[in-house]
């Protein structure tokens, strides 16, 4: 199967998960997980720049016409996307083959995790504090990104170590 439609497919299952499940979650109504960020760090490290940012905006700004916030996913998808290769590089050695999956067999399990945190802290913070658009209650704010932050990594590893026992 072509690499676009199995990319596709992961795109709407993530689409759906997130607009039919998780956006339903709140935790102690300040966490939420925001699982389809898992999409943007399966990029492996010679997918073209262009096409990590096209995916990352198509997913973000489909995600924001089903929770009608106009933009806000789209901008911090976005970012990620622009982050990521350069990321990815930092946790992935030069002399690496080139077609490395973005997986923690391939990275190992530490790398792994420091690769996933780093992303998904960043996207937590920029999406939270676009989302609350002000520092007015910093403790709620904080509370939204740390809880936010660690839902969504507890899936992201949870769903990782699934396929990697796979």
């Amino acid at each position: 199967m072509p690499d676009f439609i199995k990319r596709l497919i992961v795109f709407f299952v993530f689409l759906l998960v997130q607009v039919l499940v998780c956006s339903r979650i709140q935790l102690f109504y300040v966490a939420t997980p925001l699982l389809y960020v898992y999409f943007i760090l399966m990029f492996p490290r010679e997918y073209p720049r262009w096409g990590v940012l096209l995916w990352s905006f198509t997913l973000g700004i489909s995600i924001d016409m089903f929770a009608n916030t106009p933009g806000l996913t789209a901008a911090s998808t976005t970012f990620i996307g622009m982050l990521q290769p350069r990321v990815l590089s930092l946790f992935i050695s030069r002399d690496m083959a080139e077609h490395i999956p973005t997986t923690a067999r391939a990275m190992t399990w530490p790398k792994f995790t420091a690769y996933a945190t780093f992303l998904v802290v960043a996207y937590c913070l920029v999406y939270c504090s676009l989302e609350a658009f002000s520092f007015f209650d910093i403790v709620r704010w904080a509370l939204s990104v740390a809880g936010s932050a660690v839902l969504t990594l507890v899936l992201i590893i949870a769903i990782e170590n699934f396929r990697s026992s796979i």
